[in-house]
């Protein structure tokens, strides 16, 4: 199956099966987001696995009326740091150093750069760049899940505040963004066989 073939198959699940995916299976695609692009390498979020159907019971108010929250094999949570700062970049640093044995000094120039440009930022925009980030990953997931023929459900409308409290994010510096269902299309989802809405290439994309 090509990329193409991928896309065209994934869609916004609106009813799943009872089935579970694997452990693996999950670690495999949250490991795919792990790998995604991000500003500077910088990585400003966290990925929360939510298998346990009690805590999905408790954010199950928070989300709007979306059953798939609780009946999806697996809910995940990308969080958005809440504090950027230098020490943002010294733990990229540290992963520099441990991944490519280099000594930081040699990308001194770098580190200065990036700690100039986050600190060039408001609270807002850092919060706003962090949030960026994670939507990033989250692209990612969604395409990973897509070539491996898991099913997937995106959704930004929940109540962020209550979520937050229930997974303890304040605790643990973090906010969330965004929020993913997975788990096998129930056969009952008449979405699964809809034409996908899609503008047309020549509507959406601008040659300059």
């Amino acid at each position: 199956m090509n990329i193409h073939e991928a896309l065209d198959w994934r869609y916004a699940v609106r009813e799943f099966s009872p089935e579970k995916l694997d452990g693996q299976t999950v670690e495999t695609l949250v490991d795919a987001a792990r790998k995604s692009a991000s500003s500077y390498g910088l990585q400003p979020y966290k990925i929360l696995i939510v298998e346990s159907k009690p805590v999905r019971k408790d954010l199950l108010p928070y989300s709007y009326g979306q059953q798939k929250v609780l009946d999806c094999s697996h809910l995940i949570v990308f969080a958005a740091q809440t504090d950027i700062g230098d020490h943002t970049v010294d733990r990229y640093v540290t992963q520099f150093e441990k991944i490519r044995s280099v000594p930081a000094a040699e990308i001194s120039g770098y580190v200065t750069h990036m700690k100039e440009a986050l600190a060039s930022k408001s609270q807002a925009e850092k919060q706003a760049w962090a949030h960026q980030q994670a939507y990033i990953a989250l692209g990612t997931l969604l395409t990973a899940a897509a070539s491996m023929r898991i099913d997937s459900c995106p959704m930004t409308g929940f109540d962020h505040n209550a979520y937050d409290d229930v997974l303890g994010l304040a605790e643990l510096g973090l906010e969330s963004s965004a929020i993913v269902a997975l788990g096998y299309r129930s056969a009952r989802d008449r979405s699964s066989g809809l034409p996908k809405v899609r503008f047309d290439y020549d509507d959406l994309v601008i040659t300059m």
